[in-house]
Protein backbone atom coordinates (compact mmCIF):
# COMPACT_ATOMS: atom_id res chain seq x y z
CA UNK A 1 0.00 0.00 0.00
CA UNK A 2 1.08 3.51 -1.05
CA UNK A 3 0.21 6.58 1.23
CA UNK A 4 0.49 10.08 -0.15
CA UNK A 5 0.95 13.23 1.60
CA UNK A 6 1.88 16.87 0.37
CA UNK A 7 2.00 20.70 0.79
CA UNK A 8 2.31 23.60 -1.18
CA UNK A 9 5.44 25.86 -0.25
CA UNK A 10 4.79 29.44 -0.89
CA UNK A 11 8.70 29.71 -2.75
CA UNK A 12 10.70 29.36 -5.81
CA UNK A 13 11.65 25.78 -6.47
CA UNK A 14 15.40 27.10 -6.06
CA UNK A 15 15.11 27.20 -1.95
CA UNK A 16 12.33 24.65 -1.77
CA UNK A 17 14.72 22.06 -3.48
CA UNK A 18 17.67 23.33 -1.73
CA UNK A 19 16.35 22.66 2.00
CA UNK A 20 15.49 19.14 1.00
CA UNK A 21 18.61 18.57 -0.24
CA UNK A 22 21.10 20.56 2.24
CA UNK A 23 21.83 18.71 5.41
CA UNK A 24 21.92 21.44 7.57
CA UNK A 25 18.23 22.47 6.49
CA UNK A 26 17.31 18.67 7.08
CA UNK A 27 18.25 18.87 10.62
CA UNK A 28 16.17 22.39 10.70
CA UNK A 29 12.93 20.39 9.63
CA UNK A 30 13.29 16.95 10.00
CA UNK A 31 10.95 15.95 13.22
CA UNK A 32 7.22 14.92 13.63
CA UNK A 33 6.74 16.79 16.74
CA UNK A 34 8.43 19.45 19.16
CA UNK A 35 9.90 16.69 21.15
CA UNK A 36 11.96 15.29 18.33
CA UNK A 37 14.64 16.45 16.13
CA UNK A 38 17.25 15.53 13.54
CA UNK A 39 20.90 15.59 15.06
CA UNK A 40 22.58 14.58 11.94
CA UNK A 41 21.96 14.26 8.37
CA UNK A 42 24.27 13.49 5.07
CA UNK A 43 23.31 13.99 1.59
CA UNK A 44 24.93 12.35 -1.86
CA UNK A 45 22.42 13.82 -3.99
CA UNK A 46 23.10 11.31 -7.12
CA UNK A 47 21.74 8.28 -8.19
CA UNK A 48 23.20 5.21 -6.14
CA UNK A 49 24.10 7.95 -3.84
CA UNK A 50 22.87 7.59 -0.08
CA UNK A 51 21.13 9.62 2.65
CA UNK A 52 21.21 9.28 6.17
CA UNK A 53 19.49 11.06 9.09
CA UNK A 54 19.60 10.25 12.92
CA UNK A 55 16.28 11.42 14.62
CA UNK A 56 15.77 11.45 18.43
CA UNK A 57 13.65 11.98 20.89
CA UNK A 58 14.96 14.86 22.96
CA UNK A 59 15.11 13.51 26.13
CA UNK A 60 17.08 10.53 24.65
CA UNK A 61 14.87 7.95 25.48
CA UNK A 62 15.02 6.86 22.07
CA UNK A 63 16.02 7.52 18.35
CA UNK A 64 16.75 5.89 14.81
CA UNK A 65 18.83 6.47 11.61
CA UNK A 66 16.45 6.93 8.10
CA UNK A 67 18.52 6.05 5.56
CA UNK A 68 18.46 5.16 2.02
CA UNK A 69 20.01 5.13 -1.69
CA UNK A 70 18.55 7.68 -4.56
CA UNK A 71 17.68 5.75 -7.09
CA UNK A 72 16.33 8.61 -9.56
CA UNK A 73 16.75 12.25 -9.87
CA UNK A 74 15.33 14.96 -11.60
CA UNK A 75 16.66 18.36 -10.71
CA UNK A 76 13.86 20.77 -9.28
CA UNK A 77 11.39 17.99 -10.02
CA UNK A 78 11.57 14.80 -8.78
CA UNK A 79 13.52 12.18 -6.48
CA UNK A 80 12.95 8.70 -6.04
CA UNK A 81 14.46 6.65 -3.16
CA UNK A 82 14.88 3.18 -1.42
CA UNK A 83 15.02 3.26 2.49
CA UNK A 84 14.84 -0.33 4.70
CA UNK A 85 13.37 -2.00 1.42
CA UNK A 86 10.27 0.36 0.61
CA UNK A 87 10.23 3.19 -1.78
CA UNK A 88 9.51 6.85 -1.75
CA UNK A 89 9.22 9.05 -4.60
CA UNK A 90 8.97 13.20 -4.06
CA UNK A 91 7.29 15.01 -6.77
CA UNK A 92 8.48 18.96 -6.76
CA UNK A 93 5.58 20.59 -8.87
CA UNK A 94 5.66 24.26 -9.30
CA UNK A 95 2.59 26.51 -9.55
CA UNK A 96 1.31 29.48 -9.45
CA UNK A 97 0.92 29.66 -5.36
CA UNK A 98 4.52 28.10 -4.75
CA UNK A 99 5.60 24.42 -4.73
CA UNK A 100 3.88 21.43 -4.08
CA UNK A 101 5.70 19.07 -2.56
CA UNK A 102 4.24 15.36 -3.07
CA UNK A 103 5.88 12.65 -0.77
CA UNK A 104 4.28 9.19 -2.04
CA UNK A 105 5.69 6.28 0.29
CA UNK A 106 5.56 2.44 0.48
CA UNK A 107 3.57 2.03 4.48
CA UNK A 108 4.97 -0.19 6.78
CA UNK A 109 3.80 -3.16 8.74
CA UNK A 110 3.97 -1.61 12.17
CA UNK A 111 2.26 1.56 12.80
CA UNK A 112 -1.29 2.29 10.82
CA UNK A 113 -1.81 3.81 7.74
CA UNK A 114 -3.52 6.74 9.86
CA UNK A 115 -0.12 6.94 12.02
CA UNK A 116 1.99 7.25 8.87
CA UNK A 117 0.00 9.62 6.89
CA UNK A 118 0.20 11.95 10.23
CA UNK A 119 3.83 11.58 10.93
CA UNK A 120 4.77 12.34 7.49
CA UNK A 121 2.88 15.11 7.08
CA UNK A 122 3.75 16.49 10.28
CA UNK A 123 7.30 16.48 8.94
CA UNK A 124 6.37 17.70 5.66
CA UNK A 125 4.35 20.47 7.49
CA UNK A 126 7.76 21.78 9.32
CA UNK A 127 9.63 21.63 6.20
CA UNK A 128 6.71 24.14 4.63
CA UNK A 129 7.28 26.18 7.71
CA UNK A 130 11.17 26.14 8.02
CA UNK A 131 11.17 27.02 4.14
CA UNK A 132 8.77 30.20 4.58
CA UNK A 133 10.89 31.27 7.28
CA UNK A 134 8.02 30.95 9.68
CA UNK A 135 8.95 29.12 13.12
CA UNK A 136 6.77 26.43 15.16
CA UNK A 137 3.72 27.74 17.83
Amino acid sequence: MNITVETTIAAPIERVWSAWTTPEDITQWNAASDDWHTTRASVDLRVGGTFSSRMEAKDGSMGFDFSGTYTKIEHHQLIECEFGGRTLRVEFLTGPNGVTVRETFEAEQTHSEEQQRAGWQSILDNFARHVEGKTTA
